[in-house]
């Protein structure tokens, strides 16, 4: 339900917040109060679009936020706002919020995480329906409405099986789609995978392969250059008076010479002794290193081309040893699938046929069910309607069915199509109900049909906007009951002009227009029982003791 409703710089409102309690609430007020803007502030957080001129003069930027418990919400919320990044919901708290400047940035959030207009927008089709001069009605979609026909006659379970046999056709359709090719052009795929297949065989790879290779080629096609260099070293360490060693010998006399006049540089003995022998160390690996390297033509062209053979495997199957041997795997399980090609085409085609003549006999026991939940739909909203002022109304559906469920691909809701119709007159012909002109009929014709899908929607809160539009005595009374029937398996806010209709809710708020410093505001306050008095006497015209009476007794009877 819809907890909170905070608006800042919207039209005439500066900066209000709407505390709601669940149930049946009201909101009444002098026309042009502003009753309006809630309205707009709602559709605006859910998703509707932005109208610059909507900001408060004076302004630059507008915002509303709405707050709603998710605890009774059977909409899969949860897996929907992980799927798109957003934060989960604390403590059953989902937070919307919408904000647009004067400059036109557009910023919309899910519980503080930025996203989409869209997502809001689908949001908003789980939490509200609002039903007026406004364009969010979901009952008015053709899909919504086959989907109220389906719950009310308890056909969602068959509705269920036949969405599941339509997946499976699709995917057996796509199986064979990938199967079916012309002759020429099969050969030419076998062709293809069993040379990519053995040419990848014969290469016999092995992970790691190509930086071994790489490090021995290296070593190989520099052999003559690292000979010479070893044997460089080798010179200058060793092979004549000016080398290394030979220097060391004569360092080594000096220090002896140094040790004996003064003992105490004897430490310096041992240090030059460990030197020469690393030394000595150096020379030795440098003659073992140089033994072992080999001049060979013959290897160096070997690895040459084996590194050729890999680089060209790469450019075709892709960058790493890795992905080419992935590559071969996938296009081994091709082959074996193409290979048995006309034995997998057979399963396919006939676990098709099975699919088609389960779907087209699920399909057809949905039409008969719809066709018999039709009169009973029908009959059950008229009586609501009768109650409602419109007893000379008439209310239908009209289904189409495709006649042997050929269409492809099938919808997974069935082979029909329902369009719900309605005439408020004698002499009028049955039109759809999106072609109903006046908002007022086409606020009680929705709340007939939520009185009597009262306990399938799933839509938690509903608002109504003008559903007393040319309504008054009983039929006000009538109004009045049907919402608070609603409201007891939903939220519900009406805004009304009828005191009959805002005597039965269980919480009434007000809508105000003031003048403070030169400037006009809208605000909306929560009535206790004796400013509920007032409130609906001055709905019947005005403060005398008979309008106050008559208000006291209508919240008496109601209450």
């Amino acid at each position: 339900m819809l907890t909170t409703l905070r608006i800042k710089n919207l039209a005439l409102v500066a900066d209000l917040t709407l505390e709601l309690p669940a149930g049946y609430n009201v909101i009444t007020g002098e026309t042009g109060a502003g009753k309006s803007i809630l309205i707009g502030a709602l559709n605006l957080v859910l998703g509707e679009r932005a109208d610059r001129a909507s900001i408060r003069a004076g302004a630059e930027s507008c915002s509303v936020e709405a707050v709603f418990d998710t605890r009774s919400l059977r909409a899969p919320l949860a897996p929907f706002l992980e799927e798109n990044g957003l934060d989960p919901c604390e403590d059953h708290q989902l937070v919307l919020k919408r904000a647009f400047t004067t400059a036109g940035a557009n910023r919309q959030f899910v519980n503080g995480s930025p996203t989409s207009l869209n997502t809001l927008a689908t949001l908003g089709e789980w939490l509200v329906d609002i039903h007026g001069p406004h364009e969010h009605q979901s009952l008015l979609h053709p899909a919504r409405q086959l989907a109220i026909l389906d719950a009310f006659g308890n056909l969602l379970p068959g509705r269920n099986a036949f969405t599941d046999a339509v997946h499976r056709l699709t995917s057996l359709e796509a199986e064979k789609a990938a199967l079916v090719t012309d002759d020429e052009t099969h050969a030419r795929e076998l062709d293809l995978l069993r040379f990519q297949v053995r040419e990848i065989s014969d290469a016999r790879l092995q992970p790691g392969e190509d930086a071994r290779l790489e490090t021995e080629y290296q070593r190989a096609s520099n052999a003559a250059r690292l000979i010479e260099l070893a044997q460089s070293a080798r010179q200058l360490l060793s092979d004549d008076e000016s080398s290394v060693l030979t220097q060391a010998g004569a360092l080594g006399r000096t220090l002896h010479e140094i040790a004996r006049i003064d003992p105490a540089a004897g430490r310096l003995l041992p240090l030059h002794q460990q030197t020469v022998e690393s030394l000595n160390e150096v020379l030795g690996e440098l003659s073992h290193y140089a033994d072992h390297i080999d001049i060979d033509p013959e290897r160096l062209q070997g690895l040459e081309e084996r590194l050729n053979l890999i680089q060209s495997l790469k450019r075709k199957y892709g960058g790493t040893l890795e992905s080419i041997l992935a590559r071969a795997d996938q296009a081994e399980t091709k082959l074996r699938r193409l290979e048995g090609r006309d034995a997998e085409l057979a399963r396919i085609q006939t676990a098709l046929d099975q699919t088609r003549a389960d779907l087209v006999r699920r399909g057809h026991t949905l039409t008969t069910g719809r066709r018999k939940t039709i009169p009973r739909l029908c009959k059950a909203v008229s009586r609501e309607l009768n109650d409602l002022g419109f007893a000379q109304s008439r209310f239908d559906i009209s289904l189409e069915t495709t006649a042997d469920g050929s269409q492809h691909p099938p919808s997974p809701s069935g082979f029909d199509t329902v369009d719900f119709q309605f005439a408020p007159n004698i002499g009028e012909p049955l039109r759809p109900l999106r072609a109903i002109a006046s908002s007022g009929e086409m606020a009680r014709v929705m709340l007939a049909l939520k009185t009597v899908l009262a306990d399938e929607d799933e839509i938690p809160v509903l608002v109504f906007d003008e559903v007393d539009a040319n309504v008054g005595g009983e039929t006000a009374v009538a109004v009045g009951d049907k919402m608070l029937e609603i409201a007891r398996n939903r939220q519900v806010l009406c805004i009304t002009h009828l005191p009959a209709v805002a005597a039965t809710a269980g919480s009434h708020y007000v809508v105000t227009k003031q003048v403070r410093d030169g400037r006009t505001l809208s605000e909306i306050h929560p009535l206790n029982r004796g400013d509920r008095v007032t409130e609906l006497a001055r709905m019947l015209g005005g403060q005398s003791s008979a309008a106050r009476k008559h208000a006291e007794t209508m919240l008496q009877e109601r209450h």
